[in-house]
This record gives structure tokens, C-alpha cells and sequence, in this order.
């Protein structure tokens, strides 16, 4: 049986009760708290990536901060063209991730993603829904290349 992180398992079945009206009601409320998941003044990062992709209405902002622990917490900035649904990802990951470990968060199958959006609409934005999972994946990727090739150096 697949695991994932626990913030991110409790979001999961806070969605699998929801009848279909709650569901979209719900989304629209994590939407809602997309601008909240920025970047705060005075926090830095290991890995910043700022970049409009083909697959995205807008610019994105990935940043990943790894702690000693190597526990991730992410930030997200969003233009303001980029739609609901990955406005909604972007609160539920960046919740569901807090202070999982790196390797966690890169083990992440995105099978749970229907179970939050409803497989409707991951029919009809199957982009859109995976978009932000797979920019975190990519900042984490990046970071552990980083250690890998500093713990080279290092030796």
C-alpha cells in the first residue's frame, strides 16, 4: 500500500468523503489560499525556480528550503493567469508537504491527485492538476543532485 506524508494523507481523506459539490467548494477554498503559500520576508532558500512552462496560463515560483533534517517546506508564487484548480494544488502540496522529508516527497506517486480533484476533472485539466507536483519533484530532484555532487567535492 502506498503512503504519503502525513499532512498530506489527512487532506486526501478530507477529499474522499466529499460528495462532489463539497469537493469543488473545497477546492475553490484551498484556491483561495494559493496567495497565502508565497514566499514571507525574511525566509531564504536552497533552490529557487521562477519560469513560465508551456503547460502553464502564467509564471510559477518554486521555493524549496531543505532543513538540517533534510525536511522540505516549499513556497509557491503564482501570476495571476494561472487557473483555480492549480491554484488549489498549490495550497494542498505546499500543507501537505510541510516538513516531509526530501526523499518523501520525491517517492510521491501522483495517484492520490483524482481522489482530491474528482476524475472528471483530471479528464479535463489532466495537465493542469500535475503541473505543481511535478515542479516540487523537480526543485527536490535539483537539490539532491546539489548534496550529491557537494558530498563529491567534499571527499
Amino acid at each position: 500500500m502506498v503512503s504519503y506524508p502525513d499532512k498530506l494523507q489527512k487532506i486526501i481523506d478530507l477529499f474522499e468523503v466529499l460528495p462532489e459539490e463539497e469537493k469543488r467548494e473545497t477546492l475553490i477554498a484551498y484556491a483561495d489560499q494559493a496567495a497565502a503559500q508565497g514566499p514571507r520576508e525574511g525566509e531564504t532558500f536552497d533552490l529557487e525556480d521562477v519560469r513560465k512552462d508551456e503547460e502553464c496560463t502564467d509564471t510559477v515560483g518554486v521555493f524549496l528550503e531543505v532543513d538540517a533534517d533534510r525536511k522540505v517546506r516549499f513556497r509557491i508564487t503564482l501570476g495571476p493567469q494561472v487557473q483555480t484548480l492549480t491554484r488549489a494544488m498549490t495550497a494542498i502540496l505546499c500543507k501537505g508537504f510541510e516538513g516531509s522529508s526530501i526523499e518523501d516527497v520525491m517517492q510521491v506517486p501522483a495517484d492520490f491527485v483524482p481522489k482530491i480533484v474528482g476524475a472528471q476533472l483530471v479528464r479535463q485539466r489532466s495537465q493542469t492538476v500535475y503541473y505543481i507536483l511535478t515542479r516540487m519533484k523537480s526543485a527536490c530532484k535539483v537539490w539532491l543532485n546539489r548534496e550529491r555532487i557537494k558530498g563529491r567535492e567534499e571527499t
